[in-house]
């Protein structure tokens, strides 16, 4: 995978879609996807690890996933909460399109994947999933996380996957003390050299 141009709004290469055959929440379904974006074949490890390793998403409400790629986080969102209205958003336009279309193969009303300043600044998140793009480098990633999380609701949980060799327990340490004090960041559990970590913010 040529990881520097998934992230670049308009990746290099012809825009090609080719048909993908995956699992998501329990069933089998023919999505789409195309080269110049994250993990253009399938489910990548840490997906897959956050996909099996969180609890389900706020039924109601509106739940986030952060650097949508194809969509496979936010299309389980939007199967697992079909009650919940959920936002994917990515830089990458190319990922954008893909998720919406594939939201639209499965049916999903309640899914729209879009750039992150096109969604309204006013709405607050119930869950938050995201496989984060680690490789952006330190300062994007971070500036990336607090533009997000503190957006999460009063109660509700942001859910990361993060490889342990790629600074998962420096970015827990850095989270807690960045964001303010009705936020808690814990690390749930571990699997397959990947931490889940939550960030939950107080109901109150």
């Amino acid at each position: 995978m040529e990881s520097a141009h998934y992230f670049s709004a308009q990746p290099a290469g012809p825009f090609t879609r080719k048909p993908l055959t995956v699992e998501l929440a329990g069933e089998t379904r023919k999505l789409h996807t195309s080269s110049g974006i994250f993990s253009p074949e399938g489910i990548d490890k840490g997906t897959a690890v956050l996909l099996a390793e969180v609890p389900a998403p706020s039924p109601q409400g509106n739940l986030l996933d952060i650097g949508c790629g194809w969509g496979p986080i936010a299309l389980t969102m939007a199967l697992r909460a079909p009650h919940a209205s959920v936002y994917a958003v990515d830089v990458n336009e190319r990922c954008v399109t893909l998720t919406n279309e594939n939201a639209a193969a499965l049916g999903l009303e309640n899914l729209r994947a879009s750039l992150p300043d096109e969604v309204d600044a006013r709405i607050s998140f119930d869950t938050i999933w995201s496989n984060p793009p680690i490789r952006i480098g330190k300062d994007e990633l971070h500036s990336l996380l607090l533009r997000w999380l503190p957006r999460l609701a009063p109660g509700g949980s942001a859910w990361l996957v993060v490889q342990k060799n790629l600074g998962s327990d420096s970015l827990q340490r850095w989270l807690g003390a960045e964001l303010d004090s009705s936020f808690t960041v814990t690390r749930e559990s571990t699997s397959k050299s990947f931490r889940i970590l939550k960030v939950r913010k107080a109901s109150h």
